[in-house]
């Protein structure tokens, strides 16, 4: 009743005609599907028998580009986003419902975009035949990707915290930001592993490791969707079903260039990239999952019935939806050309395992005709619909398919989101360099400072970021926050990494002229010869790394150098003489090996989100110790590639005249204070291949101030029946330790962490010796045996 009520109030509001509400919902509310005492399985059946083929592969379809809005007064280039919904439009375009409308928030805030998504749904509930609602879609790359939401740290800044409790807070609010709108499952999380450090997409990533991404992942896919899991599947209006991206092996393209094909063989990307996929549906029952649009092993993966049908589903019981990436059907025909036109695409999709086709009709509007000409057995498209009809019965839509636009106004970046974003920042800011100390920077010997260079007055925030940010902190707003009237802050660009600043969207990365950036280093060695210490804020933008989505936007890059003349910049800034701190903010691991041997201080955030300058602040003065560790290995050269820690032992044999060792490795970061590891121990230094053990090691903080040290434990196979990696992270702590306290940490090691895929491709332990090692980063460690019988 209480769900008829509301349906009531929003229909009359709407609509203002009582009589055409009442009729509608007395003639459907006896329906089974319509009754929600029944089973999700029962209600689906029913709709299911009662839907034409038409209706069922409209299931199977989304709008976004071909949306039915009315678009006039709109600039062209503004079109289709933030036109009005028209009835007229939406008779011709989807008279048959549709399963998915992607990304109703463009054009509109957060009000706007719940008022569009009240709007649509009622139309759908009373004009088509049936009254299915639409689930509407949408990014959560690093926040909800909606105007006036909270733009928390990209995932590579985020991961560097090694704190899956802290990502979770951060997805709760996503999620809570994305529901109100109007949104109901989202594109992300993004579960690739950054194993190409050229790639573009590299920040979207939680780093190069298997086991730190599935943890964190398995976190973050719980928060997004409430605990909802196989067994207990509702989802409440505050959470949303979570996809599962790029499946697999998106992260390792061939030359680094997005989209280029994985060459790699079964046993490695079990033990790699399918990892974090295997964790999320296993522990966290993920409800949905995207292909990702390279090849493996010369079939591409929205055809690969293996990867989808055999692995996914059968191996490791995955029971959601399979959605395409965008367009990704239609490049089986168009650029990977193993189907001879859309029907063909569209069927060996469908007989792959996929469902929806993302984000406008190109292939499955095919659907109807082959099933009608034999060529599609009806019973493939039921499979497909039975599972889209079941995420909207999870989701409650059929009993509460409005949201209320003043609680989306009221509940967006709300000052508790602001301060989880500013915490989140600070403790995912990684030292990697403090050459005497020299930070924090010590206020009371300051009477000026300078913040230069091309990051210093804006604060980037990385892709799948909302154009408008309900605000951002850059780093000089950070500092002159900080510092208040007592100390003069002074500005100077230095540089510029591209003209066009930094705009993700755009299509172009023009390098700024030698005449015009030298004038910009000119005053900046003007204002750091002026002031007591120097800020020098540098790294990349999002012109110079980010997806490529086509072959006129551009991403990915063949040198990992600092961009243009930043180095000239930094050159110049250190012969003043002046203490100098660079503070990095870019996209992903880069080559900075000036920067590494001659600047005495560096920090790097990447893309710390709308509170950078608040949490760089924080961290510059020593307000807060920094503790997060690098995700990723950071290369010398490009030519070292691929430089991920868990190498097999027969790589890296040397390179002339040059090292095979990263810059700074996996794990790394350093703190305001120093951290001892003492006694490491395995509580059972025997064990059969079915138990489990502990190990626990001593943590001891010899410094002055409180600080965080993340606690890492590395596994090696001394001897097994196929190559294993040097070693392999398998557990992690994040902990808070006092000056002069010391602190036992406990891992927990399992049968599946000692496990691998031996010769016949079998998920064994083999008896053997185990050296296990701890410390603070992936080089420095202690270690102990372990022998399994």
């Amino acid at each position: 009743m209480r769900a008829k009520m509301a349906l009531f109030a929003v229909a009359v509001l709407l609509t203002g005609n009582i009589f055409n509400f009442e009729f509608t919902v007395r003639a459907q509310e006896n329906l089974p599907y319509k009754n929600s005492k029944l089973s999700i399985d029962e209600r689906v059946r029913d709709l299911l028998a009662r839907m034409t083929v038409e209706e069922k592969a409209a299931q199977m379809m989304c709008i976004w580009m071909e949306k039915p809005n009315d678009n006039s007064g709109i600039p062209k280039d503004k079109q289709p986003f933030g036109g009005k919904f028209s009835p007229q439009i939406a008779k011709q375009k989807i008279p048959h419902g549709i399963g998915q409308i992607a990304r109703q928030r463009e054009g509109f805030d957060a009000k706007g975009s719940a008022e569009y998504a009240n709007v649509v749904q009622k139309w759908l509930i009373e004009n088509t035949r049936l009254g299915i609602p639409a689930v509407f879609h949408d990014e959560i790359l690093h926040g909800a990707m909606s105007g006036g939401s909270t733009v928390f740290p990209t995932p590579l800044s985020m991961a560097s915290s090694w704190d899956p409790e802290l990502v979770s807070k951060v997805f709760t609010v996503a999620a809570r930001q994305t529901r109100i709108r109007g949104t109901h499952h989202v594109l992300g999380p993004n579960m690739d592993l950054a194993r190409e450090p050229r790639w573009g997409r590299t920040e979207e990533t939680y780093g190069e490791d298997p086991y730190l991404t599935s943890r964190m992942i398995v976190s973050l896919v719980k928060a997004i969707q409430g605990n909802a899991t196989y067994a207990n599947p509702i989802i409440d209006g505050e959470h949303v079903i979570a996809t599962g991206k790029h499946f697999a092996g998106h992260g390792q393209p061939e030359n680094g260039t997005n989209i280029g094909p994985l060459n790699i063989s079964e046993r490695l990307i079990r033990e790699t990239h399918f990892v974090p996929f295997e964790a999320a549906v296993k522990e966290a029952s993920l409800f949905s999952i995207m292909p990702a649009y390279h090849e493996i092993d010369g079939i591409p993966v929205h055809a690969n019935k293996w990867m989808i049908d055999s692995v996914l589903r059968k191996d490791w019981g995955f029971r959601g939806t399979v959605v395409s990436d965008y367009y990704a059907m239609t490049e089986i025909m168009a650029r990977h050309h193993v189907a001879a036109d859309t029907a063909d695409a569209a069927k060996q999709s469908l007989e792959a395992g996929l469902d929806v086709e993302l984000p406008d009709p190109a292939v499955n509007k095919t659907l109807v005709e082959q099933v009608r000409a034999g060529k599609i057995p009806e019973s493939l498209i039921d499979q497909a619909v039975s599972r889209i009809l079941y995420q909207k019965f999870q989701l409650g839509l059929f009993e509460n398919p409005y949201v209320d636009p003043d609680k989306a106004q009221k509940l967006t970046d709300t000052p508790e989101d602001r301060e989880l974003a500013a915490a989140t920042a600070r403790r995912s800011i990684v030292l990697l360099k403090n050459q005497n100390n020299i930070l924090p920077l010590d206020r009371k010997k300051l009477r000026s400072i300078a913040v230069i260079g091309p990051n210093a007055n804006r604060a980037h925030l990385g892709g799948y970021t909302d154009p408008n940010p309900p605000r951002t902190v850059s780093i000089l707003d950070g500092v002159k926050n900080k510092l208040g009237n007592g100390i003069k802050v002074n500005y100077a660009e230095g540089v510029k990494i591209t003209k066009e600043g930094g705009n993700w969207f755009g299509d172009t990365a023009t390098l700024n002229d030698a005449a015009s950036d030298q004038r910009l280093i000119d005053e900046a060695v003007k204002t750091a010869s002026s002031s007591d210490a120097v800020v020098l804020a540098i790294g990349g933008n999002e012109d110079t790394n980010k997806e490529g989505w086509a072959e006129n936007h551009l991403g990915d890059r063949d040198s990992l150098d600092l961009f243009g003349r930043q180095n000239d910049l930094v050159k110049a800034i250190l012969a003043t003489k002046k203490p100098t701190v660079v503070f990095l903010i870019n996209s992903g691991p880069l080559a900075i090996n000036y920067v590494a041997e001659n600047v005495p201080a560096i920090l790097e955030g990447f893309y710390l989100g709308e509170e950078t300058g608040t949490a760089a602040a924080d961290v510059l003065f020593g307000d807060y110790n920094p503790g997060g560790k690098l995700t990723v290995s950071f290369p010398r050269s490009v030519g070292q590639l691929p430089i991920y820690y868990n190498r097999k032992p027969t790589s890296r044999r040397g390179y002339v005249l040059s090292s095979t060792e990263p810059l700074y490795p996996f794990g790394f970061g350093l703190s305001y204070t120093t951290f001892k590891y003492s006694n490491l121990k395995v509580t059972k230094p025997q064990l059969g291949t079915d138990e489990e053990t502990t190990v626990t090691v001593d943590i001891k903080n010899i410094g002055k101030v409180r600080g965080d040290e993340v606690a890492q434990m590395y596994i090696r196979d001394d001897v097994s029946s196929v190559t294993r990696p040097l070693k392999e992270l398998k557990d992690f702590a994040r902990v808070s330790i006092e000056p002069g306290e010391t602190k036992t940490v406990t891992f927990k090691i399992t049968p599946q962490k000692l496990s691998l895929y031996n010769r016949e491709m079998k998920r064994v332990v083999e008896p053997g010796t185990f050296q296990i090692m701890a410390g603070g980063n992936s080089v420095d460690l202690i270690s102990a045996k372990l022998e399994v019988k």
